[in-house]
């Protein structure tokens, strides 16, 4: 069973947030836009598969960093749905458009490019969370999105620790 990828800390509780649609609008492409947490969980479980085979360690790794994404999933669409907007998956909520497409995950197959592609998913989601920090006017939400930020920059440091043996080759 492969353990969840995190920091050993509390997330901030939304169970007392407020409607706030701004609020809501500035992080719902993290919760299912095209470079979202819904993309990265299935962008690893993707990767798993073909890690499967591969490499035993790996996969429980990119495993364990899809359970930390579902966890984020799971958080913000709590604090989307208590900011007052639907959590529906599309990065523009309450329209019922621009609905996520799994064409955004990355298909590759060859292990250092699914790494690098991770690696990659990650760092864009921590520009992402920093230009949504800087726009929030809520700080609670704030920090909510600071705290995932943590998990992400761990995730980074734990894909490129298996992309290196990758690179020696």
């Amino acid at each position: 069973m492969s353990k969840i990828i995190a920091l050993d800390l509390p997330y901030p509780t939304a169970s007392d947030l407020e409607k706030d649609l701004d609020s809501a609008r500035i992080i719902a492409p993290a919760y299912a836009g095209a470079r979202g947490e819904l993309n990265a969980v299935l962008q690893y479980i993707y990767h798993f598969y073909q890690f499967n085979a591969l490499s035993d360690d790996t996969a429980n790794a990119l495993i364990g960093i899809s359970l930390a994404e579902m966890r984020h999933l799971r958080i913000l669409g709590e604090v989307m749905e208590k900011l007052g907007a639907d959590p529906v998956y599309t990065a523009m909520p309450p329209y019922m458009q621009n609905f996520y497409s799994a064409a955004f995950v990355s298909y590759s197959k060859t292990p250092k490019k699914m790494l690098l592609d991770d690696i990659a998913g990650e760092l864009v989601a921590i520009n992402d969370y920093e230009k949504m920090l800087a726009r929030l006017k809520n700080e609670k939400v704030a920090a909510i999105i600071s705290r995932i930020v943590l998990d992400e920059e761990l995730h980074v440091k734990v894909l490129k620790e298996k992309l290196a043996p990758l690179c020696r080759d």
